[in-house]
């Protein structure tokens, strides 16, 4: 299991001491916010979010946190958000900085690109969420998605606990759309799958994967669910499959009611246009927020792709996707 493979609903801890807050000092840079010490949040209830950008499981999370950072910043909360990096172009600052304007992320982002924080905490997953209290022990823990009330009752307990006045009861009220809308996961049948070799699963070209080579790949007869292959000229690379002439592309049987694919161009300031098919046709009302009806995207930079959203009902659907352009990765998919 990768580590942004999280269950739905992770599993959270009780109200009690589960050590102290281990603070931001490792971390190689700040956005939001100066750097902040233990100094500067000591007497505060802290909530930290660990992310990193491409993660659907944290972006479906992430109108919550929001929400709580607008709503109990002025009653003491300090909320701030760790980015670890999974990919390697998810360490450049400025493709997460891009990403923190694209979300409207407000509040303080410690950069973790050597995971010093990540292993301050002794986490282990995307989307991880930990609060402490005013006296800087950490009191609630929440792996993976899910169990957003529970996590804004222990907000709204510490807030008091810390004699904060006027903390009510009432929970903030998401409608989350795009990449932040809830999963349907009574539909949800297709697993993440990675395009590297180093995680990837259900590959389906005939001849295997070839390992850091050159080769032309083409796609079986017909694919099982969850099965996915490669059309044109790829290497299949430890982390990603990078596409090295135009006209290649990626097929995917799945089922669920969303389909996101990880993708980065070849270099920065180029793009790549791309032609989506599903069932052999174009999506038309099944198109994700980054195809119009006819499947027509580009890459323009390296970030989560939503490519499908059905409307109706859910089925086994065959996705496909053409580049029409070299020089482009393929990271993950993702479904939701």
């Amino acid at each position: 299991m990768s580590w942004r493979d999280v269950f739905r609903h992770g599993g959270p801890s009780p109200m009690s001491s589960e050590g102290h807050l281990p603070g931001f000092d490792r971390a190689t840079g700040w956005l939001n916010s100066p750097p902040l010490s233990a100094a500067d949040v000591a007497g505060k209830v802290v909530i930290v979010d660990f992310w990193t950008y491409t993660c659907i499981n944290w972006l479906r999370t992430l109108s919550y946190v929001r929400a709580w950072a607008e709503k109990y910043h002025d009653r003491g909360l300090v909320t701030v958000g760790v980015h670890t990096p999974e990919f390697p172009f998810e360490q450049d600052v400025d493709n997460v900085r891009q990403a923190v304007k694209d979300m409207r992320i407000e509040y303080p982002i410690a950069i973790d690109s050597d995971y010093g924080v990540w292993r301050a905490f002794s986490n282990h997953y995307w989307p991880a969420v930990y609060i402490a209290d005013a006296q800087g022990p950490i009191r609630h823990r929440q792996f993976g998605e899910g169990r957003y009330a529970e996590c804004e009752r222990v907000i709204q307990r510490l807030l008091r606990e810390a004699g904060v006045e006027g903390v009510g009861d009432a929970l903030v009220s998401v409608a989350a759309d795009g990449f932040e809308a809830q999963a349907d996961w009574t539909n949800l049948a297709s697993p993440e799958t990675y395009l590297g070799y180093e995680q990837t699963q259900n590959f389906a070209s005939p001849g295997g994967v070839g390992f850091d080579e050159p080769r032309t790949y083409v796609p079986p007869d017909s694919l099982r669910l969850n099965q996915w292959a490669l059309s044109g000229d790829w290497t299949i690379e430890s982390r990603a499959s990078a596409l090295n002439r135009a006209d290649g592309g990626i097929a995917f049987r799945f089922h669920a009611r969303d389909l996101h694919l990880v993708l980065r161009q070849g270099e920065r300031g180029t793009s790549v246009p791309f032609r989506v098919q599903v069932d052999g046709e174009p999506p038309g009302d099944a198109r994700g927020i980054d195809v119009d009806e006819e499947g027509h995207g580009m890459v323009a930079q390296p970030r989560l792709y939503q490519l499908v959203r059905q409307r109706g009902s859910i089925t086994d659907r065959t996705f496909e996707i053409t580049f029409l352009a070299p020089a482009v990765e393929a990271y993950v998919f993702t479904f939701g």
